[in-house]
């Protein structure tokens, strides 16, 4: 299912991957892993309300964003983006580590596109399209911390995005629980996690849609896979309750 919002053509493809498309750039977030791109989702999770596509290989994208090591999938990007993409990588992306770990991936800087690294705070134009990147962490004092402060996403392992496309600010928070970076920032669409580990969960995301105000606010990066389940209906009726209008991309 395709969203309209300001003009904008918005799909979640599964996982992280957000698709935003206006007149001047097509964007995604963090494209792949879990089978979400290469049509095989539903044969190793299916059963979620999330979306089920078959192989996806469109080459579109003009811009293509990558927060962490834990979203970094060198078929993804090859998947959506055109031939003459950017591809902003975040600085701490580090495909040795990612390769030591088990997943075989090629490193940014070896992908036919123009690869840009960017850390935190940084302001840039790109394919067209301004960019903000917002840091994103798990607070070690935070909900996703053990008892000696220790989180999956640390300080300066992750970042976020502010993208605006055709002039419409779209914020794809990455792995993160809802800092204090996050206040004030302006944001058309808000498209946070929603999962119930590793990031901010439903109410917390909630939370971030009614102290934000956007004038959308539509989930992803839930129900890929078990640890990642989330009750989207409940978030969705949250979410009204502020206010604020929420759609769910589940097709």
């Amino acid at each position: 299912m395709t969203v309209r919002h300001d003009g904008l053509d918005l799909d979640w493809l599964g996982y992280a991957t957000l698709r935003i498309a206006g007149d001047d750039a097509v964007v995604y977030t963090d494209p792949g892993r879990y089978g979400t791109l290469d049509g095989t989702w539903h044969q190793q999770y299916g059963g979620f309300d999330h979306p089920t596509p078959d192989a996806y290989d469109a080459q579109d994208g003009d811009l293509v964003v990558v927060t962490h090591d834990h979203h970094y999938d060198s078929d993804g990007v090859r998947r959506v983006a055109n031939d003459d993409a950017t591809v902003l990588v975040y600085e701490e992306v580090d495909a040795e580590r990612i390769t030591d770990g088990g997943r075989d991936v090629e490193p940014p800087e070896e992908l036919p596109y123009d690869v840009r690294r960017v850390g935190y705070g940084d302001e840039l134009a790109a394919a067209g399209v301004d960019v903000e990147v917002v840091p994103a962490y798990n607070r070690e004092d935070g909900p996703r911390a053990d008892e000696e402060g220790n989180v999956t996403h640390p300080y300066g392992f992750g970042c976020g995005f502010l993208v605006s496309v055709d002039g419409v600010p779209c914020f794809w928070p990455g792995d993160s629980d809802v800092i204090d970076e996050h206040e004030g920032l302006d944001a058309s669409l808000l498209a946070p996690s929603i999962a119930r580990s590793f990031t901010m969960d439903r109410h917390d995301a909630a939370g971030l849609a009614a102290d934000l105000d956007p004038d959308l606010v539509l989930p992803i990066h839930y129900n890929t896979f078990p640890d990642l389940a989330s009750e989207s209906g409940a978030f969705a009726g949250d979410v009204a309750k502020h206010g604020v209008p929420v759609v769910l991309d589940e097709s």
